[in-house]
């Protein structure tokens, strides 16, 4: 029985890093609510230099759809595929809960000094203090800090488990302390 509940399910984008319609453009332009971490880099073409948004992870993707409307769209190219987890049924997607979707994808947005860290780059001593923030463009979140060596910037921890980790610049007068 297929699902009609919206889920953000992980795919797997197959195509070349350097290709003209990566898989999250093909999805937006299908209508799709497609999120992939973005940064911007100097790239090439046709011998000029230009600035370019790029994936940070080039072939994951997080599509906000139900399953049954994304098995068409799979079904029909050769270059998307949804993620598993591994010791789970083949028929089982890997799904990332509304609620930290939303959250992560709300603080990149908001931010401008985003730095982003794979799960295995972030190690259990670089999480520091519990904060809230109070005011400014992240009023109202809360979080861990990010515990990092000669850094006079205070980023906030912001991730999606097991994918991806965000650590946003927040300014000191907006951090208030948790006890």
């Amino acid at each position: 029985m297929p699902e009609k509940q919206k889920k953000w399910y992980v795919l797997r984008d197959l195509k070349r890093h350097n290709s003209n319609s990566p898989g999250y453009i093909e999805l937006r332009n299908l209508d799709f609510e497609v999120f992939t971490p973005l940064k911007w880099k100097i790239v090439i073409q046709s011998g000029k230099r230009t600035r370019k948004q790029v994936p940070i992870i080039p072939n994951l993707l997080f599509v906000h759809s139900t399953k049954e409307e994304l098995d068409k769209i799979i079904s029909r190219t050769g270059t998307l595929q949804y993620r598993y987890n591994i010791g789970h049924s083949i028929n089982e997607p890997m799904v990332v809960r509304d609620k930290d979707m939303e959250l992560f994808i709300d603080t990149v947005n908001k931010a401008d000094n985003i730095r982003y860290y794979l799960p295995e780059e972030i190690k259990a001593d670089m999480y520091g203090k519990e904060i809230s923030v109070v005011g400014g463009p992240l009023d109202g979140y809360s979080g861990k800090l990010l515990s990092s060596r000669g850094s006079k910037k205070r980023r906030i921890i912001v991730e999606i488990p097991g994918f991806i980790t965000a650590a946003v610049e927040v300014y000191p007068e907006y951090i208030q302390f948790n006890k």
